[in-house]
């Protein structure tokens, strides 16, 4: 018991060297105005840093980032199927996959997935 005490005061004794160690080592020292502006190309800003994006970029964004995560989470689905039992295996990644038409298909009749009218 005493042992799993000290290590983890040790653990956080060191994270929190390292953490400071970090944020001493990691301040800009420097401070100009370019490093201070909005944008960091080189070119001086002529406009507002705060302009209004499009939502429809936005929605398909979103959308895109959903399918991307959900399609991470089939990759697993190839690397098991020799560890596991075939029907499980083959229901489980067909009612995944029709998750994600029935989501697909939902978008689709709302018109999220139409870029331009």
């Amino acid at each position: 018991m005493i042992i799993l005490l000290v290590s983890i005061l040790i653990t956080l004794i060191i994270s929190v060297v390292v953490m400071i160690l970090a944020s001493l080592l990691a301040k800009k020292t420097i401070m100009d105005r370019e490093k201070n502006s909005p944008f960091e190309c080189g070119f001086d800003p002529k406009g507002s840093a705060r302009l209004p994006f499009s939502l429809r970029f936005f929605l398909i964004a979103v959308i895109f980032l959903i399918f991307d995560v959900e399609i991470t989470l089939l990759l697993p689905l190839a690397i098991i199927v020799n560890f596991s039992n075939i029907s499980a295996w083959a229901f489980t990644g067909f009612t995944f996959i029709l998750i994600l038409l029935i989501g697909l298909y939902h978008e689709w009749n709302q018109g999220a997935l139409e870029w331009a009218y």
